[in-house]
């Protein structure tokens, strides 16, 4: 394993934690499961470790954001998330600073090539 490789390994990680939770909250305007969310969102190309997920939505359930109720209608009880009216708002305010980041980022990154383009 090269150092490079190290590096964006470790940063990588740090990453997907500060994004996971927008990925989540995306997902929870309908009720979902926590294995159901897993699916989920593996499905979409974002892979969530149950031992990832769980704590995190204890967590946003703890903050307000979630609100949680479980269903034991089933054979196997399953505890169904579902966005607060807090966890809305600070989904869409989330989303508003995601993409205020990214055009930030997006012009920080392509700035270089006009630099040595010879374009500021």
């Amino acid at each position: 394993m090269t150092e490079a490789y190290e590096h964006i390994e470790k940063l990588m990680l740090e990453l997907r934690r500060g994004t996971i939770t927008i990925g989540v909250l995306s997902q929870l305007s309908e009720p979902q499961y926590g294995y159901s969310l897993v699916k989920m969102l593996g499905d979409k190309g974002i892979q969530v470790e149950p031992g990832t997920l769980y704590p995190l939505l204890r967590r946003l359930e703890k903050q307000g954001l979630l609100v949680s109720e479980w269903d034991t209608d089933e054979a196997r009880p399953r505890k169904y998330y579902l966005l607060s009216e807090t966890g809305k708002e600070v989904y869409t305010l989330l989303c508003e600073e995601w993409e205020s980041m990214v055009k930030s980022l997006d012009h920080l990154i392509n700035q270089k090539g006009d630099d040595e383009n010879g374009v500021n």
